[in-house]
């Protein structure tokens, strides 16, 4: 195991990957209590379109996916409650999301591997250019979460209290969508676009199944998404099987675990 650690690609795609995680299982957390998982599946798919668009004019798939996905989720914030109630509207806007990036795909010449690159991740395929915008935008994200945390916090479980109190819903919502979206076009460096959901979600929902409290949860889901990253990335080098494919497999395989446990712990 030891000398696959020595290549510079594994280097990247575990550091990639790992900061990745822990942005993605900590704004999770977020996404599962304000009940916002319809929007971290919409921003993947605009995603989708913004990052085969930049292939087009010579940009990278994460910068092309970044700006597209940033002004979606600045947009949702926006329109707030507009944006729960138009569940259809929106379900048109990826339809033709993704239409457009099949169509943006089809007039690169490099269409196949790009698209495989886009819509499953290639986490080994980071370069160390990729690995630093990672750590910076990653970095400045969870700055941001720890500063509105505790507002934000308030604003998702009592959101009417909240706004008596003069926090600003739209300010706070629109903040955190640009997170939001931001986490997911990292993600989407390691499980693609078709399963970031999976490594969002999944840390957090495991997570907060086993603990109530706050800390302790976030905590959880860090380690849980870390962990479910290096050992995909690792099972990958020794199989040499796609990397998204073990790390959904094992966050799939853990949420299982759990629910038999609660179960368990429910029925005694």
């Amino acid at each position: 195991m030891m000398h696959y650690l020595s290549y510079d690609f594994v280097q990247n795609a575990l550091i990639a990957g790992s900061i990745a995680a822990a942005l993605g299982a900590v704004v999770g957390y977020f996404v599962i209590i304000r009940n916002v998982g319809f929007a971290a599946h919409a921003l993947a798919h605009i995603g989708f379109t913004g990052a085969t668009g930049a292939i087009l004019f010579g940009l990278t798939p994460l910068q092309g996916m970044l700006v597209m996905s940033s002004l979606a989720g600045a947009t949702m914030g926006i329109s707030g409650n507009r944006f729960h109630r138009s569940e259809l509207a929106i379900g048109m806007v990826l339809s033709i999301s993704l239409g457009l990036g099949t169509l943006f795909l089809s007039l690169y010449q490099g269409f196949a591997g790009e698209a495989t690159a886009i819509l499953f991740g290639n986490i080994f395929g980071v370069s160390h250019t990729q690995v630093m915008e990672t750590v910076l935008l990653s970095t400045l994200s969870l700055l941001l979460l720890a500063l509105f945390s505790r507002r934000l916090l308030f604003v998702s479980i009592q959101p009417d209290l909240a706004e008596s109190r003069g926090l600003s819903l739209t300010f706070l919502s629109t903040a955190f969508m640009i997170i939001l979206a931001i986490s997911v076009a990292l993600v989407s460096q390691v499980v693609g676009t078709l399963l970031v959901f999976t490594l969002l979600i999944g840390p957090a929902g495991i997570a907060t199944r086993l603990s109530h409290t706050f800390w302790r949860t976030i905590l959880l889901s860090l380690f849980i998404g870390i962990v479910s990253v290096w050992s995909g990335i690792l099972l990958a080098c020794f199989t040499n099987q796609p990397p998204s494919f073990w790390i959904t497999s094992i966050l799939f395989c853990l949420y299982i675990l759990t629910e038999l446990k609660v179960k368990l712990f429910e029925s005694v």
